[in-house]
């Protein structure tokens, strides 16, 4: 499945909830929800009765595309989130908290997530002192995220860390602005999920 190139918009739309798809402008008036809060296309206003594998399957869709993940790369996590300790939906949750390019974000360093997978691609980045170019890089506790040296005197990053400095940086994370370097501190754990989602929903859409 290739990547979605369409109007973001629209997956909010579809999902019925905000996504954050477009950095600042989700924030605005201008937001595609609150202009046409209902379903993109021609029966989009509708009202339709949703069936059980109808609400797991949005429960799935709305969670991937929050994250801006693929749906095989989705799938993966589920599989390895099952094979380890802890409540499955949960520890799917904690994983794909946990790449690289969703702690750039949350750290701030960018203004969606879309931007911070880009940002990554690019170089910009290093883990643990080492350049990571791969957005959906599992980080760990204790390690640091840094932006490289010739990326700090960047105009563009300056700004979107200035922009973002008043974002509230979730607990699992540490934030050194000035030094543009954050720390994971410890697994996100359910309650640090910003998303509302039920993740049994998904969980019972992949056993079947």
């Amino acid at each position: 499945m290739a990547r979605y190139t369409g109007a973001v918009c629209r997956l909010c739309r579809r999902e019925g909830q905000k996504l954050f798809l477009k950095g600042e402008r989700c924030y605005s008036a201008k937001c595609g929800v609150i202009k046409r809060a209902y379903a993109p296309g021609q029966h989009g206003r509708g009202r339709k009765k949703v069936s059980e594998y109808g609400l797991q399957l949005r429960a799935k869709q709305s969670t991937r595309r929050f994250y801006g993940i693929l749906e095989g790369q989705f799938r993966k996590y589920y599989e390895l989130a099952e094979k380890r300790e802890g409540k499955t939906g949960e520890v799917l949750l904690a994983l794909i908290e946990s790449r690289l390019d969703n702690v750039v974000y949350r750290l701030g360093f960018a203004n969606s997530r879309a931007q911070a997978r880009q940002l990554v691609l690019h170089g910009h980045f290093l883990v643990n002192d080492k350049r990571v170019n791969i957005p959906s890089y599992l980080t760990k506790p204790s390690d640091g995220i840094s932006l490289k040296e010739k990326s700090k005197a960047n105009s563009i990053l300056k700004a979107i860390v200035e922009t973002n400095a008043s974002r509230p940086t979730p607990k699992w994370l540490e934030i050194n602005r000035e030094g543009f370097q954050g720390k994971v501190v410890s697994l996100p754990q359910r309650d640090d999920i910003e998303f509302e989602v039920e993740e049994t929903l998904i969980v019972e859409l992949y056993s079947k």
